[in-house]
């Protein structure tokens, strides 16, 4: 498995336990349970010298995505625009959005970015990239407990460089209209008082409640090779695995046998009473809007999910399916646990429809779980509109915009380095300013402050603006639709009968079936 740097011996491997038909003694490779046999739950997650420098997802084939579904385009006709081919042009396409009444560019909520290293190292890149983009960034969860200056009061955050610096960077190149930041608080920052710190002292606008996510349903899990940082986190009131303190430990650390520790969140426990009166609460001490973000749970969990968030009218709300994770996600848990995406998102709009048909509140949702393409994203939206008013306003990506920022830093050090790869190169140059589309487009713009943005920030602008945003143009062009809301679930079409059966779209063969006489005849 590469998520966790294990291989077997042999391709045809037992179907059911994943072992070699044949396991021998001298076999020199580490298979999963090799390994296990000396690093134990080590294992259980994606390689440990990776945290950090990665992200990770699930391997599991859930017999269902968005590749399910077509979307059917129209040769007559144009929605939101005039019908006039020298005005219906593909970059006049509105993909605009609105999540919880905050205006967006592009429908894309980033990811939670919080504790985990790997958000830290790339932070300017996702941060400006962000507010270049004109999408809401949301910092994760454990910041403030997580950072080595913070300074606290009486049990409560009273300073945190980390987090100030998060939300400035944000804001250096936020227009103050498009997107926001958002600050994410789970159980340990509640304890914190972090929404109290940031509300008041950083004036932000958005808190998002977290309740779980897609990857993992046991609470945020990071890694830590110090001894004294493990030490000094169990004493700010964490969960670390092994315990630091512990003599044999402290042992085992120095004679190379434990190389690093655990971080642990706790799991919260959500009340609907408890919940209805933090929402009001957190509005009164100055929260604009208030978020819910939730995992990727059973049914009657969706089902009260959503009737809580209607009746503590929370602004906006995120589905994550299952399973991958910015941080550090146990590698059987991404595979094996939670609602794959498609499957949770049908179950959520079930829930919507009835709450809208008996006059309930409805918040605007945002759907999360591998999205990474234009085409899953109307797709996910596209499903949700029955009605002229599509129930999911955008999605949320995580590990995709990581992915451009370390490689758009990545390439940009290359280059300063002669050493990018040579068939890249000579496709397409040698300089920053050559192998960046958008680099004319941001000088231009930013003029003089263009030399303070990043390679990285270029990166996550470059394939959240110009990629998604231009891809999702084309395609509602290819719907003859030019606002992003008109885009229904009569613009798709499921290619198996799976997709189908949960989703009650109509097969591509049952679409306008009974049109061909009507058409050819009247």
């Amino acid at each position: 498995m590469s998520t966790t740097g294990t291989r077997t011996r042999v391709e045809d491997v037992n179907p059911t336990s994943g072992m070699c038909p044949i396991c021998i003694e001298e076999c020199p490779l580490l298979c999963e349970i090799g390994l296990s046999a000396f690093r134990g739950r080590e294992v259980l997650y994606p390689k440990p010298e990776e945290f950090g420098t990665s992200t990770a997802s699930s391997l599991k084939n859930y017999g269902l995505d968005w590749s399910d579904f077509n979307i059917l385009s129209r040769l007559r006709g144009a929605e939101g625009i005039e019908e006039d081919p020298d005005k219906a042009l593909f970059g006049n396409v509105d993909v605009s959005s609105e999540m919880g009444g905050v205006p967006i560019e592009i429908p894309v909520v980033t990811g939670a970015y919080g504790s985990t290293e790997v958000a830290k190292r790339n932070w300017d890149g996702l941060a400006i990239g962000a507010a270049l983009s004109g999408v809401i960034l949301v910092i994760g969860e454990n910041v403030c407990r997580m950072d080595p200056e913070a300074k606290f009061s009486e049990g409560s955050i009273e300073y945190s460089e980390d987090m100030e610096n998060r939300v400035e960077t944000f804001r250096e190149f936020w227009d103050g209209e498009h997107g926001d930041v958002a600050v994410q608080t789970n159980v340990e920052d509640e304890r914190l008082d972090v929404e109290d710190y940031v509300i008041n002292d950083l004036e932000v606008n958005i808190i998002e409640r977290k309740w779980g996510q897609g990857a993992k349903a046991i609470g945020g899990e990071v890694r830590i090779d110090s001894l004294e940082r493990a030490q000094t986190l169990k004493d700010r009131g964490y969960i670390v695995f092994p315990d630091p303190e512990a003599p044999s430990v402290k042992e085992g650390y120095r004679d190379g046998s434990i190389t690093s520790f655990e971080r642990h969140s706790r799991v919260g426990m959500p009340k609907k009473k408890n919940f209805i009166e933090d929402v009001e609460q957190l509005k009164e001490k100055g929260a604009k809007k208030v978020s819910l973000k939730t995992g990727a749970y059973r049914p009657s969990d969706v089902a009260w999910t959503m009737r809580v968030a209607s009746q503590a009218e929370v602004d906006y709300l995120t589905f994550d399916g299952a399973g991958g994770g910015t941080g550090m996600s146990p590698v059987p848990m991404m595979n094996e646990m939670s609602t794959p995406t498609v499957y949770l998102e049908a179950q959520v709009l079930k829930c919507a429809k009835i709450l809208k048909e008996n006059g309930k509140y409805v918040p605007d949702i945002s759907m999360a779980g591998g999205f990474t393409q234009e085409t899953q994203i109307l797709k996910s939206i596209a499903l949700s509109n029955f009605d002229n008013e599509p129930f999911i306003e955008s999605v949320t990506i995580g590990r995709s915009p990581i992915t451009a920022a370390f490689k758009g830093k990545k390439f940009a050090e290359k280059a300063k380095e002669d050493s990018l790869p040579t068939n890249f190169k000579d496709k397409y140059g040698n300089k920053v300013e050559e192998f960046f589309i958008t680099e004319s487009e941001l000088k231009e713009e930013y003029g003089k402050d263009y030399n303070k943005i990043p390679p990285s920030a270029i990166a996550v602008y470059t394939y959240i603006h110009d990629r998604i945003g231009v891809g999702l143009q084309q395609l509602l062009a290819g719907t003859r639709k030019w606002n992003l809301s008109l885009v229904n679930r009569n613009d798709l079409a499921a290619l198996t009968e799976r997709a189908s059966q949960v989703t009650e779209i109509p097969m591509i063969h049952e679409r306008e079936s009974d049109i061909y006489e009507r058409m050819l005849l009247d």
